[in-house]
């Protein structure tokens, strides 16, 4: 029988104890081991069966235990003073109050992304994209960045993992409970649910609004499970990455357009808007549509505003991994934008297409966020050159180098991922800012001054807490699927606390190859059971997709080579991984592996939060660990070769991972002094520490987002806006008078000072003729473009430098002229191109048009320049 009405009940709690609720509502509290600790008092048992959720543990905690410390003073005591370090936190001088030059009363920077890993309790989220997505917001709380996120709230979330019998990966779906979560439902002004609602095919489909408060930062999540939706729309925020190409379409749509109506409907206006990946680019085409029917702008002249304020972070190095649509499905569920716009049918789909004239190309959404944003980036240096090869086809006529993707290496929030008892360690020697201290302070060379001792003391209870927690866990999978006594049993006797643990937790996609290690199997057992007494013992955890059977084989791999080896109390897979399993791994292990397929791992985050415990990282070079002191702070596997032969690259890499835990990895383990103090081991893990926190921690990576991005974005919206968007719709005319007359541009004439011989060094005159057509000079930059040659002919590492502008002749062509030199001797060249310039335009490149000198089109006169007093630019 369905309800009349519904009541949301919450505890009663003592007048003496309301502020355990202000701590409760604030996930603060996960980065604040005071708070857990004050949590963890009030009742250890239920705060663990609560899945370290302090809402539910206070809807389920008796009322006699809250009278019982309402009365206890050391409790209040230790709840008032967790109270003090969040108000304390919350006002706190920020550094974005202390760094951002000019900012205005309403700078906002809205933050989309299709998951979000912030605590355990809050489970809508798969892995590392959504951990990082977490963590962005933590650390804009942190910085005191004016940062929103955007969201789905998912009513069965991601999915947990258990295994069956045969070791195969099953998939529970567990309802959340979003009254007893860390959320608030956002009202009207008469209490009404505040609702937004997007239109599908033949239909509306509504969805109301949750708020979650991270520090100084709202996360707003949007849920359709509500009526008047059908149930299949109600379904649209059931699954994060569930159903089929449909659903996913339907989820996108809700999060891009549904985020941005949902931003509206709160009263906020975001003064730039960052895509954390492609999965909301269809925001872009709500906000086109909202400046058009609000502002009164052409297609046009929106689409500048929009890309002018837009970012997008892609985390995907292979284009298997980006979302593409078939173009009628694209047009079926958007083509109204398109008859808004006054847009063609290829016209449209053409906004999502590398090629915009491949009609039969997919619809991509990557393609569309990196058309639509003025600031695109990957996630490592390594990921960064990925991506400009991916995607360079936006821009056939640059060189790959020049493709304007930058980079901003991920980091991982501190004081979420470093163990309590370490970061008190951390604290005492270091002092109290070493989260967020950047590269260069003093602090981190105080990290030498910590006694050897000390820290492999703390190490070693971190690890037998690990043990303790991952015997716990396997024996709680065991009874939850029926086993025998016996597999009890012996769950509880898995690892050793004294002895080298490795640690590899990562999603089960194929090419993070998780059984490499297994490849050889006398070879591993003579390391796990090395009868000098230097054993070594695995710790291994992730996910594969529900849909992913080459992952659940993985998976199956392992727990089958384990039993059938009879190692299954050394190298132990524990189910269900998520932040809190993640902790103790990265806390409790002594190496993190990773040996993806390189370059296919964009980041990898989990071996920053390992060096942030000190432990060293065993790892192919690739992502963040790519660009990491990788000799000082753990070991290389391999040099980071490329191979066309994959079963040779594992063999290669297997044996070179073998050989490292052999001579390198195991002797320095165990090589103990009188004290029974690895001092070799030690001493790479103080090295972890001191260079790789501040290198690859969140505080460094929102810092270059805000001054790299997010105040660029928010300074050229408001240029663009001034005089009721006057200088937006002048970038738009110009812009279209540039595509009419592009083509029109010719580089007529090239005149040379010298013949083909120079010498380091010497000056160079260079002049140019360019037909301009109908456009000016102030339209385009004409620069000259010199490198060496390569062995194909082509100029590599070219550098570029702008000529100067000296006026027409009798025939209306403009001249320039530039002195330069060349730097470096042996087989120069040069080039000429031109490129767009205008005052408003973020990034020359953001036309896409790039003009060079033909060869076989332009005249070179050489020696009958007059000598240039002017001193030459150097490359």
């Amino acid at each position: 029988m369905r309800p009349i009405r519904t009541f949301n009940v919450t505890p009663t709690l003592p007048d003496s104890l309301a502020p355990l609720r202000q701590l409760a509502e604030n996930i603060h509290w996960d980065w604040d081991v005071g708070t857990i600790d004050l949590f963890k008092r009030l009742d250890a048992d239920l705060w663990a069966s609560s899945r370290y959720n302090p809402i539910l543990m206070l809807s389920t905690i008796s009322q006699e235990r809250l009278q019982a410390v309402a009365e206890d003073g050391g409790f209040i005591a230790q709840m008032n003073h967790a109270v003090e370090r969040l108000e304390r936190y919350l006002n706190a001088q920020s550094w974005y109050s202390t760094n951002r030059a000019h900012p205005t009363e309403h700078e906002r920077y809205a933050y989309f992304s299709m998951e979000f890993g912030l605590t355990t309790c809050l489970p809508v989220y798969s892995g590392g994209l959504g951990v990082l997505a977490g963590d962005h917001l933590k650390t804009a709380s942190d910085l005191g960045l004016p940062l929103v996120g955007v969201g789905l709230l998912y009513q069965e979330g991601y999915f947990a993992q258990y295994l069956n019998a045969d070791g195969w990966q099953q998939e529970r779906y567990p309802i959340n409970d979003f009254y007893n979560m860390p959320l608030t439902l956002e009202r009207d002004s008469q209490g009404k649910e505040l609702r937004i609602s997007v239109d599908y095919p033949g239909r509306k489909v509504y969805a109301r609004i949750w708020r979650v408060t991270v520090g100084r930062v709202p996360l707003y999540l949007l849920d359709t499970n509500i009526e008047p939706n059908a149930p299949h729309d109600q379904d649209i925020c059931d699954r994060l990455y569930g159903g089929d190409i449909d659903m996913r379409i339907h989820q996108e749509m809700m999060l891009g357009i549904g985020g941005v109506r949902m931003l509206k409907a709160l009263n906020l206006q975001p003064s730039a808007y960052h895509l954390n990946e492609g999965h909301s680019a269809f925001l872009a085409l709500e906000r086109i549509r909202m400046l058009m029917d609000d502002s009164g702008l052409s297609f046009s002249e929106a689409q500048q505003m929009a890309q002018a304020t837009q970012l997008f972070t892609t985390h995907t190095p292979v284009p298997a991994g980006i979302d593409l649509f078939p173009p009628e499905k694209v047009f079926h569920y958007l083509g109204h934008y398109a008859a808004r716009f006054g847009l063609s049918h290829e016209h449209f789909l053409g906004l999502g297409r590398e090629d915009d004239l491949d009609q039969d190309a997919p619809f991509s959404m990557a393609v569309l966020a990196i058309k639509m944003a003025s600031f695109v980036n990957g996630v490592s240096k390594l990921h960064g050159a990925v991506s400009r090869h991916m995607f360079g086809g936006l821009w056939p006529a640059l060189p790959v180098d020049e493709v304007p993707i930058t980079s901003i290496t991920n980091g991982v929030h501190a004081r979420s991922c470093v163990a309590k008892t370490t970061q008190e360690l951390y604290d005492r020697y270091l002092g109290s800012e070493w989260d967020s201290a950047g590269v260069d302070d003093p602090l981190w060379n105080k990290v030498g001054t910590i006694p050897d001792e000390e820290i492999w003391r703390n190490h070693e209870n971190c690890r037998s807490h690990l043990v303790v927690s991952v015997r716990d866990r396997m024996h709680k999978a065991v009874k939850e699927r029926g086993g025998s006594h016996l597999e009890m049993e012996r769950a509880q006797e898995v690892l050793d606390p004294s002895i080298l643990t490795i640690g590899f937790a990562r999603r089960f996609a194929t090419y993070k190859r998780a059984t490499l290690f297994l490849r050889d199997v006398e070879r591993l057992r003579k390391i796990v059971e090395n009868t000098l007494g230097r054993r070594v013992q695995f710790v291994i955890a992730g996910k594969a997709h529900p849909k992913d059977i080459p992952g659940k084989e993985l998976i199956r791999n392992i727990i089958h080579f384990t039993r059938d080896e009879g190692l299954d109390r050394s190298i132990v897979f524990v189910p269900n991984y998520d932040i809190h399993v993640a902790r103790w791994m990265v806390s409790g292990c002594d190496v993190w592996l990773n040996n993806p397929r390189r370059p296919r791992e964009a980041s990898g985050t989990s071996g920053m939060k390992a060096a942030m415990n000190g432990l060293p990282n065993l790892s192919v070079l690739d992502g963040w660990w790519d660009e990491a002191d990788y000799v000082q702070t753990g070991w290389p596997i391999g040099s980071g070769e490329d191979y066309e032969d994959q079963d040779y690259q594992d063999e290669v890499e297997a044996n070179d991972l073998y050989e490292l835990l052999e001579t390198a990895v195991v002797p320095l383990f165990y090589d103990r002094d009188a004290n029974g103090i690895p001092r070799g081991w030690v001493a790479k893990m103080k090295s972890a520490i001191r260079l790789n926190t501040p290198a690859f921690n969140t505080a460094r990576m929102l810092q270059d987002y805000a001054t790299l991005g997010y105040f660029a974005a928010s300074d050229r919206g408001r240029q663009l806006v001034a005089d009721s968007y006057a200088p937006a719709k002048a970038l738009a005319q110009w812009q279209s008078k540039l595509y009419q007359n592009w083509q029109q541009i010719s580089i007529a004439q090239i005149g040379l000072s010298h013949d083909v011989d120079l010498q380091v060094n010497e000056p160079l005159q260079v002049t140019a003729r360019v037909y301009l057509g109908h456009l000016q000079a102030t339209d385009v930059s004409v620069e000259f473009y010199q490198g060496g040659i390569d062995v194909d002919g082509e100029l590599q590492g070219g550098q570029a430098t702008a000529m100067t502008y000296k006026g027409q002749d009798a025939d209306g062509s403009s001249l320039y002229n530039l002195n330069v030199a060349y730097g470096q001797s042996g087989l120069q060249g040069f080039s000429l191109r031109v490129l767009p310039k205008h005052e408003h335009l973020s990034s020359a490149y953001l036309p896409r048009l790039v003009l060079w000198a033909a060869p076989d089109h332009v005249s070179i006169d050489v020696g009958n320049l007059e000598p240039s007093t002017a001193s030459p630019v150097t490359a």
